[in-house]
């Protein structure tokens, strides 16, 4: 009986759904998280009766068919990039950017990649890096008798002296798009690497067009929804109740039928 098999997909299906949501609601603190949807697609169909096919002599055709579906498949766990809200840190370094836009960080492998999360802080040599002591690209250094650091909304880094009234420049922060941001994969610790989906990195300053801004002081929250994750968790748990119930439905179907007497 092919609803046996079909409904199992089914309850695959809505397991991983369940593990999608799990994590979007594990990460509801975390510093620029993005949350995923599980989108599905439809197996392949067993044609028993094709439309279009004739019917008669006299040139009638089938007008629908008889297909019955195989049940369904992941498909992809999109990532939802909306704008998170901006969290108020008070940290100096910290910052949230407003708008479209990726802050580089220098990996320890050589490669570049790419962040949301705006938690950064110094090293022991006063350059900037994230929270795991990665270098952001490009290199910004505080010298270390800096009293104050101002960071614009251009990205602008400038540091305040003793005895100086005037600001320093000190260095630039630039961020890098890309044309499909879902399409960047993520690593781990907050950070995507660039994919063949994601298209090329372009990099320009804050507040470029296409580029958003920097809050200084703020970092962004993630994008998840609590009430909505719930929500989602009801429908697939329903969902995976259902499909079981399916299962349970053929079985005792194949044992009334084993059970008729010639």
């Amino acid at each position: 009986m092919q609803a046996l098999r079909t409904a199992a997909t089914g309850m695959a299906a809505q397991q991983l759904n369940v593990e999608v949501i799990s994590n979007n609601i594990a990460n509801m603190n975390t510093v620029g998280f993005k949350r995923q949807r599980a989108e599905f697609q439809d197996l392949l169909y067993q044609s028993l009766e094709r439309s279009g096919t004739q019917s008669s002599d006299q040139g009638t055709v089938v007008p629908t068919g008889v297909q019955i579906g195989g049940g369904v498949k992941a498909g992809s766990t999109y990532r939802i990039t909306t704008q998170g809200s901006a969290t108020r840190t008070d940290n100096r370094y910290d910052v949230a950017i407003q708008g479209r836009g990726f802050i580089q960080v220098l990996m320890p492998s050589g490669e570049t990649a790419y962040t949301r999360a705006g938690n950064l802080a110094v090293n022991d040599q006063g350059q900037m890096v994230t929270e795991d002591g990665y270098l952001i690209q490009p290199a910004i250094t505080i010298p270390q008798d800096a009293v104050d650091v101002a960071i614009s909304k251009t990205g602008q880094v400038q540091v305040t002296k003793e005895g100086q009234p005037a600001p320093e420049t000190v260095g630039q922060i630039e961020l890098a798009s890309f044309i499909n941001e879902s399409g960047l994969e993520a690593i781990g610790d907050n950070l995507f690497m660039q994919s063949g989906s994601s298209g090329e990195p372009v990099t320009g300053n804050p507040g470029a067009t296409g580029f958003g801004t920097l809050l200084q002081g703020y970092t962004e929250a993630s994008n998840v929804d609590a009430v909505s994750e719930i929500t989602a968790l009801i429908i697939a748990q329903r969902a995976y109740e259902m499909n079981s119930k399916v299962i349970t439905t053929a079985d005792e179907m194949l044992q009334a039928a084993n059970q008729v007497k010639s």
